[in-house]
C-alpha cells in the first residue's frame, strides 16, 4: 500500500530532521483558492481562541494546521464547516469564503455546509453497525441512494480498505482494528462526495504501521480533494503537507491568551528557512 518517496528534502536544523514527500508546488498565484479567510475570531463565551486569522486554501492541495496545544487548530478547521456552531456560547466574526460563498451568510444551511466540507476526528468514531452500514449511512441521510453498493464500493476503495473488507462488509464495524476504523471514517467522509476533508489528528490515537497507511492516503486522496490537517506531530506535516501553517499563543493587553496566525507558507519554506524566529524556534523544539 505505501509506495516510495517522490522527492524527499531535510530541513537545515540539525535538531529536527524532517522529511518531506511531494512533487514541486506551482507559484501560489496560479494555484485556485478554496477557503479565503480573512480576519476571522472565533470566541468561546468571553474568551477569544483565535484572532485574526486570514489566509487562503488551495484546491488539491494538503494544508496542515501547527502549533502548541491551546493555540487554537482545532476550533480554527472546526469554523470552516460551521462545526462549531454546534457550541454553547461560541461566536465568530471576519469572513469565511468558499469558493467565493460566505459560509456565514444567514441564507447557507450548515448541514449543506458540512456534506460538502467533510470531517474526520482524532479518534476513530465507527457507528455500531455493520463496515457497509457505516459508509452508507451518509448516503441514505442524504437521499443517495441510487447504486448504493457501488457508492459504498469507491469510497472503501478511495480510503484503500476495499481489499481488506470486501469478504466481510455485514461484520461489526467495531471489529476492525484502530488503523482501519480510522479508514472507514475517511471512507464514511467522502462517500458522500465532499469537495474538502478536515482532519483534526487523524492518526495520535494510532500506531506508526497504521500512521503510515494515513498519511499515504492523504497523499493519494488530495488527488481528488482538498485536505486541511490539523496535526501536532512536525515531521507529519513535513511528510503529508503541501501548505503549512504555523499557530502560536499570544497574550492580549489585559492578560487573556488566544491563538494567532504566525507565518503560513510552502511547507518546505516552513520547515527549513522560516521568515519569523517563533517559526523556527518551534519546528527545531526550541519551544512547544
Amino acid at each position: 500500500m505505501t509506495k516510495e518517496p517522490e522527492d524527499v528534502s531535510t530541513t537545515i536544523e540539525p535538531t529536527v530532521r524532517v522529511e518531506t514527500r511531494r512533487q514541486p508546488m506551482p507559484p501560489r498565484e496560479r494555484l485556485e483558492r478554496v477557503f479565503q479567510i480573512e480576519n476571522l475570531t472565533a470566541s468561546y463565551g468571553p474568551k477569544p481562541a483565535i484572532r485574526n486569522v486570514s489566509l487562503d486554501v488551495y484546491k488539491n492541495l494538503v494544508t496542515a494546521i501547527i502549533g502548541p496545544s491551546g493555540c487554537g487548530k482545532s476550533t480554527f478547521i472546526r469554523c470552516l464547516n460551521r462545526m462549531n456552531d454546534l457550541i454553547p456560547h461560541f461566536r465568530q466574526t471576519g469572513t469565511i469564503r468558499y469558493h467565493g460563498q460566505d459560509i456565514l451568510a444567514r441564507d447557507v444551511d450548515p448541514v449543506a455546509v458540512r456534506r460538502t466540507i467533510g470531517m474526520v476526528f482524532q479518534r476513530p468514531n465507527p457507528f455500531p453497525k455493520s463496515i457497509y452500514d457505516n459508509v452508507a449511512w451518509g448516503l441514505k441521510v442524504l437521499g443517495m441512494r441510487d447504486d448504493l453498493d457501488g457508492r459504498v464500493e469507491r469510497a472503501l476503495t478511495q480510503a484503500a480498505l476495499w481489499d481488506e473488507v470486501k469478504d466481510r462488509l455485514k461484520a461489526s464495524a467495531l471489529s476492525l482494528s484502530g488503523g482501519q476504523q480510522q479508514r472507514l471514517c475517511i471512507a464514511r467522509a467522502i462517500a458522500v462526495e465532499p469537495d474538502v476533508v478536515l482532519m483534526d489528528e487523524p492518526a495520535s490515537a494510532l500506531d506508526p504501521i497504521a500512521t503510515q497507511a494515513i498519511e499515504q492516503l492523504m497523499h493519494d486522496l488530495k488527488r481528488s480533494y482538498s485536505i486541511v490537517i490539523v496535526t501536532h506531530n512536525m515531521q507529519q506535516a513535513a511528510r503529508v503537507a503541501d501548505m503549512t501553517a504555523f499557530f502560536s499563543i499570544s497574550t492580549g493587553e489585559e492578560g487573556e491568551r488566544f491563538g494567532e496566525l504566525v507565518e503560513y507558507d510552502a511547507t518546505e519554506k516552513i520547515f527549513t528557512a522560516p521568515a519569523d524566529r517563533r517559526t523556527e524556534d518551534y519546528v527545531t523544539g526550541r519551544f512547544g
